[in-house]
């Protein structure tokens, strides 16, 4: 069993989360797992071993559905925190079978291949939007004009919520998802539990209205969607939406921004997607979400005993799953260090793998194309002003802000 120091893994440093890769090649090089003291996970390094214990159900991102806290080993969270646990336990990311078999298809019947491709043309447009204003400013923090506002401005169309109360969505985001980091203070704790508060009783008072004026938005296809005679509760669905936004709107604002800051730091891909920008931008949004990816770690509870590359790990202890090693493992990519916007064989894992594949995925390429396209079209200029300062969490990685000019 290796107890060793993780070399140089250090996720609350600065320099550690600016560049976390060097850290990661000691990890896969010493061993298939690594126990990290600070948080009391094993750290799981390699792709084969990640995308294994993905689809491994020996392993959950919740052991409730089996065990009391207490049975598990575990303390539970403060009776203070309690509405965020409600409003994360009902969603499909924190579920396990059978509810959450149960809820994803219900889900899958409002949120279809088809309600996505209805909503190209209105993606395109509020890509477009927010792309031209922002080159008639002559630039600015991209961060904040483009990669911020359109996936929340998606979600809010798909969902129905008027234009006025939009910008209330993405600070109770940003605190809900503040939880999600390692060893998050009571401080967090607190923003994120005055976000659930919140953003679930404006979700309550939306449904209601919806109840009484069925319209096309998703909410009222949550609302009518059932199998048989099972149908979504009220909190189940207040959770979808919730995920809906946080997981979607995380994604594409920090492949954004660190995708055009990888970008800006290899010239020579940038000139070639600017030279071929409808033939390569699928490859390079797909290259993009491996190469720095916004999610950089997974975790899971071990349900059951499991054995990873020879180490034992017990029942009612957690792995972490460092999505960013694994797409740097050179047992798996070809030159994994290098950009490679053309890059065909590209098996990353950025939007999970298994029962918890990311529902939404096909909605979060079809922002990602149409922002990368609006601004290479309007912007073919484009550069940096100034480095960019990191935000302090590691899990859900993202800049600052990217402050550029046309």
């Amino acid at each position: 069993m290796s107890i060793a120091p993780a070399p140089a893994f250090d996720p609350w440093q600065r320099a550690f989360i600016a560049d976390p890769y060097p850290a990661y090649a000691g990890l896969r090089a010493q061993g298939p797992v690594t126990y990290f003291e600070p948080t009391g996970q094993w750290l799981v390094p390699h792709y084969d071993d990640v995308r294994a214990l993905l689809r491994d159900r020996r392993l959950g991102r919740t052991y409730l559905h089996r065990f009391t806290h207490e049975e598990f080993g575990r303390t539970a969270p403060p009776a203070a925190h309690e509405p965020f646990h409600t409003l994360n336990g009902n969603g499909l990311l924190d579920l396990e079978a059978p509810d959450h078999t149960r809820i994803r298809r219900l889900v899958s019947l409002a949120f279809t291949p088809r309600t996505v491709e209805r909503l190209a043309p209105t993606i395109t447009r509020l890509a477009e939007d927010l792309v031209a204003g922002f080159v008639a400013d002559g630039g600015g923090d991209l961060v904040a004009a483009v990669a911020e506002p359109l996936p929340v401005a998606v979600i809010a169309e798909m969902l129905g919520v008027p234009e006025a109360d939009r910008p209330l969505l993405r600070p109770w985001s940003s605190a809900i998802c503040g939880m999600f980091e390692l060893n998050p203070t009571e401080e967090t704790a607190r923003r994120a539990v005055d976000a659930s508060v919140e953003f679930s009783s404006y979700l309550r008072g939306l449904i209601a209205r919806r109840r009484r004026d069925l319209g096309d938005d998703l909410i009222s296809a949550l609302i009518t969607a059932h199998d048989d005679e099972d149908r979504l509760t009220e909190q189940e669905m207040i959770s979808t939406c919730v995920l809906l936004l946080n997981a979607g709107h995380e994604a594409t604002v920090n492949t954004t921004a660190n995708g055009w800051f990888t970008l800006f730091r290899h010239p020579a891909e940038l000139a070639r997607l600017r030279a071929d920008p409808a033939g390569l931008l699928p490859t390079a949004v797909e290259e993009l979400l491996r190469f720095d990816t916004p999610l950089q770690m997974f975790e899971r509870w071990v349900l059951d005993d499991i054995e990873v590359g020879g180490t034992v790990i017990p029942r009612g202890s957690e792995v972490a799953l460092l999505f960013g090693s694994a797409h740097r493992d050179p047992a798996r990519f070809d030159r994994p260090d290098v950009l490679d916007l053309g890059r065909t064989e590209n098996p990353h894992l950025a939007f999970g793998a298994g029962i918890h594949y990311c529902l939404g995925a096909p909605l979060a390429r079809l922002e990602l194309v149409a922002s990368f396209g609006a601004l290479l079209r309007r912007a073919p200029e484009l550069r940096l002003t100034t480095e960019p300062e990191w935000n302090p969490g590691y899990v859900i990685r993202g800049l600052r802000e990217l402050l550029v000019e046309v």
